[in-house]
């Protein structure tokens, strides 16, 4: 079902209550475990394509942003009114935004602004009863969960309401990529000490793959990709007293608007046409796997030489390491569902891409990411062994239906969210009892008030 109007979302969770039809909301299409599109009872997939609506009001720095929109339209939209207005959220421009804030969502701005959902200041929510909620008559509860409890639990979000944030006219975007051979491990280990504690303006991300040489042997790659919110000469400043050892010059620093970075990091030409942010159509389809880790302990020499070789034995693989600090270390656990806070050093993704077609493709590449996942696990967090809720990860744990109990549940939702995971249980069996909103993943309802759960 495809929507053309808010009523139309209260008549489809109207209809689905009364048939008991589990309903499964999609905004951009993202969910790594593709949970809108597939289940094993019949279902209503709810596309929010045609409700995308963006309004932005530049003397108050706000924006209405209806959950079909991407991020791509809403920079877009953005930057036609303001050159110094902004939004702290993700890298690539088809991500629905209804799902990214959901999950709490971050992106280059995140150790300046924090993430999307840290920016949400209200919110439009059609509830278990059809009911169109804004901020003031879900409560506090219900606004709290939405941002960042994970999408597809509490009701179908209609719109956000978001706060923009300040840009310089000049940002200053770079890409240096260094092989094993050239002393990445020695880099790594200096960016673990180094990246967290740069200026909050400051973000350098860590891109890890193999590529073929020019004669063709495979080599380890880490590309060191980083916008900073100001000119080139004061970048070149702050790399030479603060990370000298990535040798960054002149020549490797491209000064350009905050907009026009929101085309350099998904890989389009920085001069290039805006519009291209305008396109819901990703470039190509890829199988893949993904999984995610906290890391609060630099890493050290052994635990990264580990990583290389294992790079080594397959064709596709990606991780990505990205900074916290700044922003990210001043907002408490309990603020927002998302906990991953003070003390976290960087976030680690994983990912192994594959084309060929075939269980028996599929079975090779994800045992292999599996096999790294487990490698990685003495230099992770743990108790729990954190995770990111937006890169879903159905190894960590599922439930038939989304109808988990709440200790099934806790073993992703404390890994997702850590000690909010019984808060949210609380929210979701105060506003959706009959678990109507649900998915091998959704926070879980409770038949009665378990003493075991703290009340907020």
């Amino acid at each position: 079902m495809t929507p053309l109007q808010e009523s139309h979302v209260q008549t489809a969770v109207t209809c689905s209550r009364k048939h008991r039809i589990q309903i499964k909301t999609r905004s951009g299409g993202h969910d790594y475990e593709a949970l809108s599109y597939v289940s094993d009872v019949p279902f209503v997939v709810l596309d929010l394509f045609n409700l995308r609506l963006i309004t932005v009001d530049v003397e108050n720095s706000t924006a209405w942003v209806h959950s079909g929109a991407t991020l791509g339209e809403i920079y877009y939209r953005i930057a036609e009114k303001s050159k110094t207005l902004g939004f702290p959220a993700g890298l690539h421009p088809t991500i629905g935004v209804a799902g990214h804030i959901s999950g709490g969502g971050y992106g280059t701005m995140l150790r300046k602004y924090g993430l999307a959902a840290d920016n949400v200041i209200d919110a439009r929510i059609v509830d278990v009863n059809g009911r169109i909620l804004d901020k003031e008559s879900m409560g506090d509860d219900l606004f709290w969960a939405i941002r960042g409890g994970g999408g597809g639990s509490f009701g179908v979000v209609l719109s956000w309401k978001i706060s923009l944030v300040s840009v310089p006219p000049k940002v200053t975007v770079f890409s240096i990529a260094k092989a094993v051979d050239q002393g990445v491990t020695a880099l790594v280990l200096r960016w673990q000490e180094v990246a967290p504690k740069l200026p909050q303006e400051l973000f350098i991300r860590i891109i890890f793959n193999r590529l073929p040489d020019k004669e063709g042997k495979n080599r380890i790659q880490a590309s060191f990709n980083s916008m900073f919110l100001g000119g080139a000469e004061e970048l070149l400043t702050v790399m030479k007293e603060r990370f000298p050892e990535l040798g960054l010059e002149s020549k490797d620093c491209t000064e350009t608007s905050w907009i026009r970075s929101t085309l350099y990091f998904p890989g389009f030409p920085v001069n290039g046409t805006l519009s291209v942010l305008l396109n819901r159509t990703r470039p190509s389809t890829i199988y893949y796997k993904a999984k995610s880790d906290y890391v609060k302990e630099p890493i050290s020499q052994i635990g990264l030489e580990g990583i290389w070789r294992r790079f080594l034995e397959e064709d596709e693989p990606v991780m990505l390491f990205t900074p916290y600090g700044g922003r990210m270390s001043e907002i408490s656990e309990s603020e927002t569902p998302f906990p991953h806070r003070d003390g976290t050093l960087f976030m680690v993704q994983y990912m192994v891409n594959w084309k060929e077609e075939g269980l028996e493709a599929s079975q090779k590449h994800i045992s292999w990411i599996r096999e790294l996942y487990k490698y990685m696990e003495p230099y992770v967090t743990k108790s729990p062994r954190a995770a990111y809720v937006n890169y879903r990860d159905l190894d960590l744990g599922q439930s038939k239906n989304g109808t988990a109990t709440y200790l099934q549940g806790k073993v992703w939702g404390s890994k997702y969210f850590k000690n909010n995971y019984e808060r949210l249980v609380h929210v979701k069996s105060k506003f959706d009892p009959e678990n109507l909103f649900r998915n091998e993943q959704s926070i879980p309802t409770i038949a009665s008030w378990d003493t075991k759960i703290k009340h907020i």
